[in-house]
């Protein structure tokens, strides 16, 4: 699994971290103050059931962390950035988990599941071929970027590229080695990357510039990659992001399937939120759920970001709402 800090608005350190796990604790064990229910609501119980679905964020909570292409500028020829974006035309969130579901519960390798959806999605026809040349693909160190980066390599190939995928780790290490072009293409994360970028580029203490619009977000990026001679393509559908999942027993049963309707239906005493121990204080995590949509949970449990204790929590009826990812393999999509 990954941790999430893209709980924090503007963090520019690691974006992942594998195998980052918290200890679990009851409600309220965080040490932090559990929001106060709102009017003295009832709140929601939580509900066991093994399907999760995550919340509609109706009103934007989160940043558009889209998937998209990031190309040295040196290497971004215009095959280069055709094949890219093919990628992009062809991916959305629910294709992404099954992406996603196909390697970490299926357990196929990222280059057997990127070749399975190359063939049913179709997606060499048509790519502007004539290439030549070597590209190396980095990836980050998590199953989904390595399978965006097997799908970057199927494209590439078809271009005219001899591409090869490498493993670099975090965004401090992949980031600099694809300014300085010693490798040339990285799936990214949009939002994430302008946050990165920025406080790069106009330091620590730099005015956040991510937003959830997708555009927005690109106007910003591309003048910043520009800087550091990264070429962005065309942003995806798909995103991984937070967000807030419940059991489809517990949306069946109060009719919950947006964040504004947890927080008009489930503010009060029985909703239990779960989340990593630094829920309570972050703005796309609590402070938001509380700022943006009035939701006011009775009580907070601290477990992992988006991780396997979140996730039994909810289906085992521990907690009503869980932080996860957006393109989690256990999502319905």
């Amino acid at each position: 699994m990954r941790a999430v800090t893209r709980l924090a608005t503007g963090a520019a350190g690691v974006l992942f971290v594998a195998g980052l796990l918290v200890g679990c604790g009851d409600a309220g064990s965080s040490g932090a103050q559990a929001p106060a229910a709102t009017g003295g609501g009832a709140g929601c119980a939580p509900v066991a059931g093994q399907q999760l679905i995550a919340l509609q964020d109706d009103k934007n909570l989160q940043n558009s962390d889209n998937v998209v292409a990031a190309i040295n500028t040196k290497a971004a020829t215009p095959q280069a950035v055709a094949a890219t974006n093919k990628v992009a035309q062809a991916l959305d969130t629910p294709k992404l988990i099954q992406l996603n579901r196909a390697v970490n519960v299926d357990r196929k390798t990222p280059a057997v599941a990127a070749q399975e959806f190359a063939t049913a999605n179709n997606l060499t026809a048509g790519i502007p071929t004539g290439a030549s040349g070597d590209i190396i693909v980095g990836a980050a160190n998590f199953s989904e970027n390595q399978t965006l980066g097997e799908l970057y390599k199927i494209v590439l190939t078809a271009a005219g590229y001899n591409v090869t995928v490498q493993t670099i780790g975090n965004r401090e290490l992949y980031e600099p080695a694809l300014e300085k072009g010693d490798i040339q293409v990285v799936p990214e994360y949009a939002a994430s990357a302008l946050d990165f970028l920025n406080t790069k580029v106009n330091g620590a203490n730099a005015q956040p510039l991510s937003s959830p619009d997708i555009n927005q977000t690109m106007s910003q990026l591309r003048p910043l990659g520009e800087k550091v001679g990264i070429t962005f393509g065309e942003p995806s559908s798909a995103q991984d992001q937070n967000a807030f999942a419940v059991t489809k027993e517990f949306s069946d049963k109060y009719g919950v399937t947006t964040l504004s309707q947890l927080a008009d239906k489930c503010s009060g005493s029985a909703t239990i939120l779960g989340g990593p121990p630094e829920c309570p204080q972050r703005p796309k995590c609590q402070q938001g759920l509380v700022a943006t949509y009035n939701f006011n949970a009775g009580s907070f449990s601290s477990l992992d970001a988006g991780g396997p204790q979140t996730k039994n929590a909810l289906r085992t009826g521990v907690i009503s709402v869980g932080l996860v990812l957006s393109s989690d393999a256990d999502l319905a999509s």
